[in-house]
């Protein structure tokens, strides 16, 4: 990821933040197999894992980084690498750790992002018309070591997978959908409400994985590198289309420029 100084935030809980608000991440493996693609990429719901005492702020002010937690399909061909690398590097090994020893990556992407064109920008094309369009995004990059759960017959994987799958319906069904059960709102839907049976099936199809997380970065690309003048034209045209994502972006390159203000 290209991160201008403008543009990168580095700051742990708003990648958090970032994360939680779509955690609709690609996993990228790069992973040499004579059966498989060097280069996967699948797209996988995860559950980002914070220290309770340590989810916002630490004592020594540093965040921990965190965990992502996740599941695939035993059947998709990223799966099988993961599989494929973890059995030989165990044999290679003489051990049976879990965890593979090259990094991968998952990506995370803003809800709202969109194409900026040089018309917004209502200070310097009039003045220069050096402008060109662009495009406002927001996203995250995740570096890590991943830990595979396959072993079906073991107790850790059915433990993982277990968590793993209610945790997951739990943050969606609340965060997403909002069936909370109160204030009107519908109860959730529990993977307890499934058979017992079904669901031991389907655990047998899927494998785990666990991503403890070594590097975090992160880029709000918001139209800071333009002049106030220049951003204030790019909300009012953004807000103008009146479509949910124009307003989304609109508001980010708000909260953004005024970030930038006050360091200034």
């Amino acid at each position: 990821m290209y991160l201008r100084a403008v543009h990168a935030e580095s700051y742990i809980p708003a990648l958090h933040q970032l994360i939680r608000e779509n955690p609709l991440g690609i996993l990228t493996t790069a992973i040499k197999s004579p059966l498989y693609p060097l280069l996967q990429s699948s797209h996988i719901p995860f559950i980002l894992d914070i220290p309770s005492s340590t989810a916002d702020d630490s004592s020594d002010g540093i965040v921990p980084n965190g965990t992502l937690r996740g599941h695939m399909a035993k059947q998709n061909p990223q799966a099988k690498a993961l599989m494929e690398a973890l059995a030989a590097q165990q044999q290679q090994q003489g051990n049976n750790s879990l965890e593979l020893e090259d990094e991968v990556l998952v990506l995370f992407t803003s809800e709202h992002h969109h194409y900026v064109t040089p018309k917004f920008y209502t200070e310097t094309k009039p003045a220069t018309g050096k402008v060109v369009p662009t495009w406002n995004y927001a996203a995250a990059q995740v570096y890590g070591k991943i830990r595979v759960y396959c072993d079906s017959k073991s107790e850790e994987t059915g433990t993982f997978l277990q968590k793993a799958v209610e945790d997951l319906t739990r943050q969606s069904e609340g965060s997403i959908m909002g069936y909370t059960g109160t204030d009107g709102r519908p109860g959730p839907w529990k993977v307890s409400d499934a058979p017992v049976s079904y669901v031991e099936i389907l655990k047998k199809n899927i494998i785990g994985i666990e991503i403890r997380i070594e590097r975090l970065q992160g880029k709000f690309k918001m139209s800071q590198e333009m002049g106030k003048g220049d951003r204030e034209g790019v909300v009012s045209g953004l807000e103008a289309l009146e479509t949910d994502v124009g307003k989304g972006v609109a508001q980010m390159v708000r909260e953004r420029g005024e970030m930038k203000d006050v360091k200034k």
